[in-house]
């Protein structure tokens, strides 16, 4: 049952500490009044530290609180605000760096850390976030040009205690190791590099000599990417600047060109070329082959034209005429006894014997006048032999 309850025991107290059977009539269920209420709190404190006397009579009156009281309050205050500020939360992408009257004591993890108030400060630093740096600068190169060029670094930091203690502005220190680490490098190369496929040599380049800077200043920064994000000629002489890289382009083009035409060209002649020794190879064996071939059949020609000449002689002839004939249409006859010379027309006559029986009598025709030339032949000869006896 609540103590304020009706038919409740009246001689517990209330909250406050009061007897509820001393209130007059005891009829009083509402809670006291509030400044009474402080005052008996006052009291109880005072009578801690001997500094006044407590509400002994619970008649409602005492005497107000002493100088004792207030140091106790603040004596408290003081005590819940030094709990309070000895309590420290560190992030999860922090660390926190611990100076003990001004020199360095410890770093602290992530989660719930104590440190000593008034004694201690605490440097939050972020340890995973990426972050970014910007460079924009005109630089002379190697080959005395002057090239604008824009850059961007990206760093974390590595050592928490570097980064917080030992560098005052590390980040200003990072600005300036990378522009001067940016122009050792362009300073050290010629300026058609810069513009077309050597920015990525020319970043990588940087971020190392940017790193070994870093590192020397002990700056607890870790250099993780560089980029070249631009590289132009100074607005001033862009225009110029732009027809000489289309100069330059159009130079690279026709290289290009004319080492593909000759790419094509040289192997095609190439191949004509050994095309033609094989073909003179093969023709001067032909010729040497057929030369040889001819020198043996004369030989053997010989000892048979020597056993028997006129036979042989004869033979000969009518070789050289059946082959004179193979390759003659027409064939002029002069015939003994005759006024006038017979024409032969050998293609018209095979052209119009298609059929075998129409072949075999042109064949035994051309046997009959090859007979008939043979016979003059042999008379002429005949009739010379004569005369010359």
């Amino acid at each position: 049952m609540a103590w304020n309850e009706p038919g409740g025991n009246r001689n517990d107290k209330d909250p406050w500490g009061n007897n509820s059977g001393n209130n007059k009539g005891g009829n009083n269920q509402g809670p006291p009044d509030l400044d009474e209420a402080l005052k008996q709190m006052m009291n109880k404190i005072n009578g801690i530290f001997g500094s006044g006397k407590g509400n002994s009579g619970g008649t409602g009156s005492g005497s107000s609180p002493g100088l004792g009281g207030i140091f106790a309050i603040g004596f408290v205050l003081l005590l819940a605000f030094l709990v309070f500020k000895s309590i420290y939360t560190i992030d999860e992408q922090q660390r926190g760096v611990v100076l003990q009257l001004g020199k360095y004591n410890r770093t602290l993890d992530p989660g719930l850390q104590f440190v000593i108030p008034l004694f201690e400060k605490v440097i939050p630093v972020n340890v995973t976030n990426v972050r970014n740096a910007e460079i924009r600068e005109e630089m002379l190169t190697q080959d005395e040009n002057i090239v604008e060029v824009e850059l961007n670094v990206q760093y974390t930091v590595s050592d928490p205690v570097a980064f917080a203690l030992r560098v005052e502005d590390p980040e200003r220190s990072l600005q300036h190791a990378a522009e001067s680490a940016l122009r050792h490098e362009v300073g050290s190369t010629n300026l058609s590099p810069i513009m077309t496929a050597g920015r990525a040599v020319l970043a990588e380049d940087t971020r190392t000599r940017l790193q070994n800077f870093m590192d020397a200043y002990q700056t607890g920064i870790n250099v993780s990417v560089v980029n070249i994000k631009g590289a132009r000629a100074p607005s001033a002489v862009q225009s110029a600047f732009d027809d000489v890289q289309k100069a330059i382009l159009d130079k690279e083009r026709y290289v290009n060109e004319a080492e593909a035409y000759a790419n094509s060209v040289v192997p095609e002649a190439r191949g004509k070329a050994q095309r033609m020794l094989s073909e003179a190879n093969a023709y001067k064996e032909q010729v040497v082959s057929k030369a040889e071939g001819e020198s043996d059949r004369f030989e053997k020609l010989l000892v048979e034209y020597k056993k028997a000449p006129k036979v042989t002689r004869e033979r000969l002839y009518l070789d050289a005429i059946s082959s004179v004939y193979a390759n003659s249409t027409k064939v002029m006859v002069d015939v003994e006894g005759g006024n006038n010379m017979m024409y032969l027309p050998l293609d018209k006559l095979m052209s119009n014997n298609t059929s075998a029986s129409s072949r075999e009598v042109a064949s035994g025709d051309v046997s009959q006048i090859t007979d008939q030339v043979i016979e003059e032949i042999r008379s002429r000869n005949t009739r010379s032999t004569r005369e010359t006896r």
